[in-house]
């Protein structure tokens, strides 16, 4: 993609003639704009990208800056894998609905635990009361999650969980089952997000205060780089600061700039970047803006690329690689005319692939309303499944790559990312950033941006502010059983009784030392969670003696 300057004058004086019949043409009355608000060029030409470098700007997929792809095959070599989201009611109803997944051809699982479970509380506490199951899948201790993966063997799966405060204590009750079922540590795939720095920019999930928060990740991500080596101990997540408001490029510099966080903290504990980093992950939401989404993933890779090569130092390849999870916008899912949402999914699918995801989850066109149903969760992943087999977009690697408007707004996404993320450095780093309110203010001014363009109607969302009926589409939505909430409480109950008391209680005690010694917490979580600890009990540990963490209530 590289221009003479003879070639580049004679474009531009084309460009000029076809500007003069573009400028003096009727155009609709439109903003053309991302749904970020990036300006979008009429057309792209190669002076969109004077000084683009072929090699260093995007090579070849599998080679640095990784642009096109991690891999050298991409697709060619290994579909992303299919992973929905599931988890409601009890254990065995998400064990029902993973195994029905599966046998419809789902490649890897994904686990939503109910707020309670997220919060660090027990089924049988005050504040669970209401919400066990609700949300996702109810789990207090690992009786819980025994059942959640009945008759599903731990090394024949990836699996992913959405779970941040409370991760470490539900990755030590997964390897647990692991072991139960007899399988090394060494064999278990998958991720479990954990990403806290995320919880106080956007979801708002915590138990303690962002030091002790991101040092419990630390102690996660040390463990499995030397006791789980094909885990992902945290998924550095994008997808809950877009769902709170953000645009494409604050979700991307403030995902990245969490990712130098964690790294910068692991550093500093005397991990070498080389040993933790490969078993990093990534979460991006895939919104509606097509060519603005395709481009954001294509920037992410090459800026971690660049951020771990040039400014940590990494020498092993797969330390400059980011390797992520995506899934579509639940945000862009409107309760108006339901059936739309399978379109504005489909189009956000296809923007996750053609942007290079490694694994992919559809939401169903219910979830603005509810838990899906195994109807619509079966439209979401056929979804996937057509893009897949159908479309022909997996048969060549990038299709897109080259195309100026995309490279243009790859290259534009980069820029302005990376100028965030040189205001954080500024600002002293991340969690200082976090203490200061500055992602949580920037995400809130754009998110009332964007509202107001949608009450003007500068930005359209069919069947909503445009378009709209007043027919009621109803459509069957999941309901939870109540009786759910009974029966958890009475396995609670008969854990409790027959468990060792004396065993738990040392157990806990040593959690307590351990956190007030700053040692690594996970080898005494784990312990405890053999004896059937529950997350409530090691959550109040962590309670005592980190503090809990109060809303600032910047904005």
């Amino acid at each position: 993609m590289s221009y003479s300057e003879k070639e580049l004058e004679k474009i531009k004086v084309e460009k000029e003639n076809w500007q003069k019949e573009y400028s003096r043409l009727l155009k609709r009355e439109a903003d053309f704009t991302t749904v970020s608000g990036m300006d979008v060029p009429p057309i792209a030409t190669p002076l969109e990208l004077n000084g683009f470098d072929y090699l260093n700007d995007l090579g070849f997929p599998g080679s640095y800056p990784f642009t096109r792809g991690i891999y050298s095959t991409m697709y060619q070599g290994r579909l992303w894998t299919m992973r929905q989201f599931a988890g409601f009611g009890s254990p065995e109803d998400t064990n029902r609905r993973f195994k029905f997944l599966l046998e419809q051809g789902q490649t890897g699982l994904s686990t939503a635990f109910d707020m309670p479970t997220l919060m660090g509380y027990d089924c049988d506490h005050p504040r669970a009361r209401g919400e066990v199951g609700k949300e996702g899948v109810s789990v207090s201790s690992l009786a819980d999650m025994e059942v959640l993966f009945d008759g599903i063997r731990l090394d024949q799966v990836t699996t992913s969980m959405t779970i941040n405060c409370s991760a470490s204590i539900i990755l030590a009750m997964y390897l647990v089952v692991a072991e139960k079922q007899g399988i090394g540590w060494d064999k278990l795939d998958g991720t479990i997000q954990n990403d806290m720095l995320k919880e106080f920019i956007a979801q708002r999930e915590w138990i303690c205060p962002p030091r002790p928060s991101v040092k419990i990740v630390v102690d996660m991500i040390e463990f499995c780089a030397r006791h789980v080596p094909k885990w992902h101990p945290v998924s550095i997540s994008g997808y809950h600061i877009r769902e709170a408001g953000s645009t494409a490029v604050q979700e991307l510099a403030f995902t990245l700039a969490d990712g130098i966080g964690y790294v910068q903290e692991c550093i500093e504990r005397g991990l070498n970047v080389d040993d933790f980093a490969p078993q990093l992950s990534f979460f991006f939401n895939v919104h509606n803006d097509f060519l603005e989404e395709v481009a954001k993933f294509r920037a992410a890779r090459r800026m971690w690329a660049k951020i771990m090569r040039e400014r940590f130092g990494a020498k092993n390849p797969k330390a400059w690689l980011l390797r992520t999870h995506a899934q579509t916008a639940g945000c862009s899912l409107t309760a108006q005319q339901p059936f739309n949402n399978i379109v504005r999914v489909a189009i956000q699918a296809l923007a996750a692939v053609l942007g290079g995801t490694q694994s992919l989850h559809t939401n169903s066109m219910d979830e603005t309303l509810a838990l899906p149903t195994e109807e619509s969760v079966t439209v979401a992943l056929r979804t996937q499944q057509i893009i897949a087999e159908e479309s022909g977009v997996v048969n060549s690697i990038d299709p897109l790559g080259g195309s100026y408007v995309i490279e243009e707004l790859t290259n534009r996404i980069e820029k302005e990312a990376f100028d965030y993320i040189r205001r954080i450095d500024e600002l002293g780093g991340i969690i200082k950033a976090i203490d200061l309110g500055f992602p949580q203010k920037e995400i809130a001014d754009a998110a009332y941006k964007y509202q107001l363009e949608l009450d003007r109607g500068q930005k359209v969302i069919v069947g909503v502010n445009k378009y709209a009926t007043q027919e009621e589409i109803p459509i069957p939505t999941l309901k939870i059983d109540e009786k759910v909430d009974m029966n958890q409480k009475e396995r609670l109950k008969e854990v409790k009784r027959k468990r060792n008391t004396d065993a738990v209680k040392k157990h806990l005690k040593e959690i307590t030392e351990a956190a007030r010694g700053g040692e690594n917490l996970m080898p005494f979580i784990i312990n405890a969670v053999r004896e059937y600890a529950t997350v409530g009990e090691i959550s109040d540990v962590f309670r005592e003696v980190y503090g809990i963490y109060r809303d600032p209530g910047y904005f």
